[in-house]
């Protein structure tokens, strides 16, 4: 069984795979500061000083001012805030790998080569010189007419 699980793990699929997921994570770190510390700032700015990551529903009934301080009471929250700014980081990500998968696909079509035009395949009927109908090209007499053709 290690025998088989080190074949498995050293396929170059696999080691692809563990690559991409490397470098999915490191993406997703740089996409996250990206949101947290560039673009939703921004966005809190054009919706009236906004702070995205405090916006919360504590599920005990008071009001807290902060989200810190509702988690320092120990209250039950709804941290829809953080639930935004983690689908704004999705969206993100998804938009940046469709422009990834996007420019391979154009990558692919460009370096792939072009198939050769097939030609057409050769007959395999003939007209009967008689009766005029179609026949199979190796036919030596005319089913329809009952005409001899291995003389025309």
């Amino acid at each position: 069984m290690w025998k088989e699980f080190k074949e498995f793990a050293m396929k170059g699929n696999v080691i692809d795979l563990a690559v991409g997921v490397i470098i999915g994570g490191a993406f997703s770190k740089i996409v996250t500061s990206l949101v947290n510390d560039l673009i939703m700032p921004l966005v809190s700015l054009l919706t009236g000083k906004v702070d995205f990551s405090n916006l919360f529903l504590a599920l005990d009934g008071k009001v807290y001012q902060t989200l810190e301080e509702a988690r320092t009471a120990g209250a039950a929250t709804l941290n829809y805030g953080n639930f935004i700014t983690t689908v704004v980081d999705f969206v993100i990500i998804a938009f940046a790998l469709f422009l990834l998968v996007r420019q391979v696909n154009k990558l692919r079509s460009i370096a792939a080569p072009k198939p050769e035009p097939q030609q057409p395949a050769p007959p395999d009927t003939k007209t009967c010189p008689f009766c005029q109908t179609e026949i199979h090209i190796n036919a030596i007499r005319c089913p329809n007419c009952t005409s001899d053709l291995q003389g025309s």
